[in-house]
């Protein structure tokens, strides 16, 4: 009989612990009388859970990210020289073959489902507004459950390395997955690129068992048992899982950060918490690690949603009613109020950064949002409780029943908060027009928030950096009203190159991942 076993020679054991930085969403699918997307509990232990595939599935994706840039596409089962390259990639050998490809090789890294020690929970609500009304849309409201920042997970990976196998290449690229997380680099959960699931581990623990050898098997053996301590490993390796990362970063993005104070005051409504017992409407808040108390936020889904409508209109502007046509010349159409209408080019052009504005049932190719924005923390603000009342038109008296309380944040001085986002594979009109919304946010032209025509949610500019292709552009506020001074890298393109490219709507594409 031929010899089938595994023939295993060595085995590693990772071991860490995974902290959120921001809260999370890891659901079971399906909605319940109290939310609409409730979280996923272990059925026994009842804590959360954080299921093995998602762990998996988002360290395979950042690894083949890594080396293989963003948005490559997993070859047809008939193109040859794909299949042997995507089966080269270090992300197949770690984690297996890819969907489509019947012949690939099982997975030799075994990732473990994770219980959660929760720091509390929060819930969310969202809603569509409506592009050209700028108001909420008819049952397109929702809320969210989430674990709270500070909740903690155990995570545990093995690596089973075959004595056939290259050992190197699988060390590489599970020290580079890894650094993933550590780096925080990694996001994990649902609306990940909107600031949810931000998450670190700051120590791994690794354990390395030569099975060739007697200690080592029993050692191994024993890992997980009562008699653990009576066959400790010895002479184990100490492993620095940095020194093994992959050195070549082929991801193409730019990264963009911009510090900004409130002039005035900024109010992004919180459904649910402090607003049950005190004020009407209150300023979101969310849990922090290294806070005892909420702190004031602006969530990842208010920064994309006044970008996104910013930015359409922008493009708007720049094109006109030019309709989107397809690769053989005819105009392509979208359904409104059950009708077919002409798809506008700045609509094609906003959607492949943003992802679309609607996803239609039966629609598969749909693509994703290429700009990931992060939840900001308001640093230093202060807060005050302000009562309006409604006035009739008419009489011009206070309107019955219409008095409320709102509690804004207010903006100090020394206030700050951070616009955190990054673009993935852009071309140069769209760093154009990421750079147009930064001057609108800087003069305060592009509020945050509700309320915005009674002067809430209004910035100023303090300093931004931008960096793209190793070139960085720094904005640097000046004693000027709205003065910027731009300091460019050696050998940058000149910003105002990028506007141009944007402004030539012959130069606009739409990138897909």
């Amino acid at each position: 009989m031929a010899d089938i076993h595994r023939s295993i020679r060595e085995r590693w054991i990772i071991e860490g612990t995974l902290l959120l930085e921001t809260p999370a969403h890891f659901g079971n699918g399906d909605a319940d009388a109290l939310t609409d997307m409730p979280l996923l509990f272990d059925e026994v232990s009842n804590v959360p859970l954080l299921p093995g595939t998602s762990i998996a599935g988002a360290l395979r994706n950042y690894l083949r990210e890594f080396q293989n840039n963003y948005g490559g596409e997993f070859p047809n089962k008939d193109n040859d020289e794909g299949v042997k390259r995507e089966r080269e990639l270090l992300a197949t050998k770690l984690f297996g073959s890819y969907r489509g490809d019947e012949d690939g090789d099982q997975s030799p890294l075994i990732v473990h489902d994770a219980l959660g020690k929760s720091a509390g929970f929060e819930l969310r609500d969202g809603v569509k507004i409506d592009a050209e009304t700028r108001t909420a849309e008819d049952q397109k409201k929702f809320d969210i459950q989430l674990l709270a920042a500070g909740t903690t997970f155990d995570l545990r990976f093995e690596l089973l390395i075959y004595k056939d196998t290259n050992a190197d290449e699988l060390k590489q690229a599970l020290a580079t997955a890894l650094m993933g997380l550590t780096n925080r680099e990694i996001t994990l959960g649902a609306r990940k690129s909107r600031g949810f699931g931000q998450c670190t581990v700051e120590k791994w623990n690794v354990h390395v068992y030569d099975l060739m050898e007697p200690a080592g098997l029993k050692a191994w053996l024993a890992s997980e048992t009562a008699w653990a301590n009576e066959y400790p490993l010895t002479d184990e390796p100490q492993i620095d899982l940095e020194s093994l990362v992959l050195q070549t970063d082929n991801r193409s993005k730019a990264h963009l950060t911009a510090d900004f104070n409130i002039d005035g005051t900024l109010l992004i409504r919180s459904g649910f918490g402090d607003s049950d017992s005190g004020p009407d409407t209150v300023h979101i808040h969310s849990n922090r690690k290294n806070n005892e108390k909420p702190v004031p936020v602006i969530p990842g889904t208010s920064w994309a949603g006044v970008l996104r409508h910013r930015a359409l209109k922008i493009a708007r502007t720049v094109s006109g009613d030019e309709k989107a046509v397809d690769t053989k010349g005819k105009v392509r159409q979208k359904i409104v109020n059950g009708e077919e209408v002409p798809l506008l080019k700045a609509d094609v052009f906003t959607d492949g950064i943003f992802g679309p504005s609607e996803i239609k049932k039966g629609n598969n190719d749909t693509k994703a949002s290429r700009i990931s924005i992060k939840e900001s923390e308001i640093v230093d603000s202060t807060s005050l409780v302000v009562t309006r009342v409604k006035i009739d038109r008419f009489t011009g008296s206070a309107y019955e029943g219409a008095l409320f309380s709102e509690q804004p944040a207010i903006g100090k001085p020394e206030t700050r908060l951070t616009l955190d986002l990054n673009l993935r594979n852009p071309t140069d009109p769209e760093l154009g027009l990421l750079l147009l919304l930064l001057k609108d946010l800087w003069t305060g032209d592009l509020p945050i928030g509700g309320e915005s025509g009674i002067g809430r949610g209004r910035l100023q500019g303090k300093y931004a950096k931008l960096t793209f292709n190793k070139h960085t552009w720094e904005f640097i506020e000046t004693e000027e009203e709205y003065g910027v001074n731009l300091k460019p890298s050696d050998d940058a393109t000149p910003a105002q190159n990028f506007v141009d490219a944007f402004n030539n709507i012959e130069n606009w594409t739409v990138k897909h991942e």
